[in-house]
């Protein structure tokens, strides 16, 4: 169980670490980082813990098929229920071309 709470310590190139804002805040705190820990806890909820894997293996084989549901197809409510590759702007005859 401790190791899924740590599960970003073996993805560090997923997050951007800085020790302090311009403002002197600290950082990994929902008030300064709030986006990467609404995704992080959505994660935990839709991948990590949405069902039962076998090995922990198999749960990261997962988290790329995941990712690309949340990015490409997965409705999110702060941008009216389109997914966040709609805000690219892509026309529809252009996504078989970055859509793979």
């Amino acid at each position: 169980m401790q190791a899924m709470k740590d599960w970003h310590k073996s993805h560090p190139h997923l997050f951007v670490k800085s020790p302090r804002n311009h403002a002197g805040r600290d950082t990994y705190t929902p008030k300064t980082n709030g986006k990467a820990e609404r995704f992080i806890q959505t994660a935990l909820r839709e991948w990590a813990y949405a069902c039962a894997y076998t090995t922990s293996d198999q749960r990261k084989d997962h988290l790329p098929e995941w990712t690309h549901m949340y990015n490409w197809h997965r409705p999110h409510g702060s941008l009216n229920s389109k997914p966040p590759i709609s805000r690219l702007g892509q026309p529809m005859d252009n996504l078989l071309r970055v859509h793979n």
